[in-house]
């Protein structure tokens, strides 16, 4: 119902006049960028019977049966996605940008339903009674856990969007969603965390959902706000919101391992974008908070890799006679003048 995501775009932190001079120019430059959405530029409940994708009021997480063969352990999933190219410059290089804080809320739907649980548990506390390695759950309820968002089968973030199949394949397989929640394992490769009981692993999200003001245990009330501090310290977070701001589009899943029984129990269940109260009054989107910092770097430098070399080159001829960063003297045409000052600036 929302034709565009809501935002709001604090000014930018300029380093130098010289800066600002550049800037003016198109160049890649040093920049602060802190950005709030306060709504998603899309969202959906990722779940294999689900007959409305990208149009359903709301979206739940639960888990499912470990041991069965059917379904991911992680079988409700939500995805939120927001679109950050217009706000933040995208195609400057994932190395180029550092992301200072990222933080996501989403908002509960349902009633006292299900118990906060602040703390990731660990995979034994999901495997049935009767496996060795069962532990009892330390603590009440699930955690609500933010991974990042993969994709398979030939998508990706230029070309799934919320209405896309669920699969090609029938619903009941596991590990056939073509987008799931991704982290990343032990190797350091970003995997799909769907199914990390069965696969007998605790896989670290990027962030737990928190929620002000709610001891662990408490029920959850409906329009109660739970907030994502995702964890930019983390090298893999750090990559993955790096590759999302270049590519101007950053997707990301909330997951839990709730307990359910067949066709029932108590499961979380949060606001869509087309919920009707979320249309009519404005409140319970998915919101997004983000500073991002673009690397420092001399304006021949193109790609801002730290070098001035064949690749700005090639990318000055590319755009010759046009606009953009390559015109590097700011006299609105890419031309012999930019091509001197690049050469001038070459790297050794």
């Amino acid at each position: 119902m929302h034709a565009f995501a809501r935002f709001t775009a604090l000014p930018l932190l300029r380093t130098s006049a010289v800066a600002l001079a550049v800037t003016l120019a198109g160049a890649a430059v040093a920049d602060t960028y802190s950005v709030a959405f306060t709504a998603p530029s899309l969202d959906r409940w990722n779940y294999p019977f689900n007959p409305t994708p990208g149009t359903r009021i709301t979206a739940s997480t639960f888990g499912n049966d470990p041991l069965g063969v059917e379904f991911d352990n992680r079988d409700g999933q939500f995805i939120v996605g927001f679109d950050t190219g217009a706000q933040v410059p995208a195609g400057l290089g994932a190395s180029t940008y550092t992301v200072e804080s990222c933080v996501v809320t989403i908002t509960f739907a349902n009633d006292f339903v299900v118990e906060y649980d602040p703390t990731t548990d660990p995979f034994t506390a999901f495997l049935p009674p009767s496996d060795p390695a069962y532990a009892d759950d330390a603590d009440a309820g699930q955690p609500i856990e933010l991974f990042g968002t993969g994709f398979r089968s030939g998508y990706s973030l230029a070309n799934w969007i919320e209405t896309t199949p669920y699969s090609f394949t029938s619903p009941l397989l596991a590990s056939t969603r073509l987008a799931f929640a991704q982290g990343t394992n032990s190797k350091g490769q970003r995997v799909d965390v769907s199914n990390s009981v069965r696969e007998r692993w605790t896989p670290a999200p990027f962030a737990v959902g928190a929620i002000d003001g709610l001891k662990p245990g408490e029920l959850v009330p409906a329009g109660t706000v739970m907030r994502f501090e995702l964890d930019v310290a983390r090298a893999d977070v750090q990559s993955y919101l790096r590759d999302a701001v270049d590519a101007g589009k950053l997707r990301l899943t909330a997951t839990s391992l709730t307990k359910v029984v067949q066709q029932g129990g108590n499961f979380p269940a949060f606001y869509c974008r087309e919920n009707p109260l979320v249309v009519v009054t404005g409140e319970g989107d998915a919101t997004l908070s983000m500073t991002v910092s673009t690397a420092s770097c001399v304006p021949a430098d193109l790609d801002c890799n730290g070098a001035v070399n064949a690749a700005d080159l090639a990318a000055l001829l590319v755009a010759w006679n046009g606009s953009g960063p390559a015109d590097l003297n700011g006299d609105g045409l890419v031309g012999a003048a930019d091509l001197a000052i690049l050469l001038g600036a070459w790297t050794n």
